[in-house]
């Protein structure tokens, strides 16, 4: 490709994802949960009126309702990266409150859901689609969603901002996790915005160039990555006991 012919897809890209810019094809919303620091993230069509949820919680599973409706959008799915330790889905009360939202999960996770994904499924919302790419490691059922034009990728649990989900429960691995976050992340464009499910310092996106180079334990060698996550000496999540059981069920 040329470089004027790249950068007219960089620059195509970047208007398609302007989704917080009024009149912008693509709609986004970026909603934070305290007690868990989970992002939940609202994506729609603005044209179509059809929209996605991503890693909703059980607690604010009301105000992302009402933010759909207030946005004039119908919500197709609730979509999880992954069976959380940390919170409850809210895809079940979103599944009463917004009849016809489904909730949506990777088929490897275990858990129940309206429907299950595997690896290169896509989720359509009018003219956008997510891919799904298997991301496991942090647990088996990983999932990192990817917007058809690559301008943006949900990471979940995989890929955090300067860091990653832990291995040491819910059939984690680092190594997986290590080769996960190089094969189905670090490949995309380097402008690629990345969007984790947490945060705990108030950051809010990345890139994927920025993880390829600056996250402290994802540039490491393979086996140096290992030694990092297997000695983490973490305590559990409190909300493990409970949280993991709900969300097999994942609101169904």
């Amino acid at each position: 490709m040329g470089a004027m012919a790249g950068a007219v897809l960089r620059a195509a890209r970047r208007q398609l994802s302007q989704g917080c810019e009024a009149g912008a094809p693509l709609l986004l919303r970026q909603m934070f949960e305290p007690k868990s620091c989970t992002y939940t993230y609202l994506l729609g069509d603005r044209d179509a009126r059809e929209a996605v949820l991503i890693d909703p919680v059980l607690e604010t599973a009301g105000r992302d309702a009402q933010l759909v409706k207030d946005l004039g959008l119908r919500l197709l799915y609730a979509v999880n990266t992954h069976c959380h330790a940390d919170h409850i889905t809210g895809s079940g009360a979103l599944r009463s409150l917004l009849p016809g939202c489904q909730s949506v999960i990777s088929r490897l996770s275990g858990a129940k859901a309206d429907l299950h994904i595997d690896d290169g499924d896509s989720i359509r919302f009018g003219r956008f689609a997510l891919e799904a790419r298997a991301s496991p490691g942090h647990t088996a059922g990983c999932v990192t969603f990817v917007l058809n034009d690559h301008s943006m990728a949900f990471t979940g649990d995989a890929l955090l901002i300067r860091g990653c989900g832990r291995t040491d429960f819910q059939q984690g691995c680092a190594k997986t996790l290590y080769h996960s976050v190089h094969e189905k992340i670090f490949t995309l464009p380097g402008d690629c915005l990345v969007y984790p499910a947490h945060d705990y310092h108030g950051l809010t996106v990345s890139t994927v160039e920025e993880e390829r180079t600056l996250n402290p334990r994802l540039t490491l060698s393979c086996e140096e990555f290992i030694k990092v996550m297997n000695n983490l000496n973490l305590p559990k999540p409190k909300q493990i006991d409970f949280a993991v059981p709900a969300n097999l069920r994942c609101g169904v």
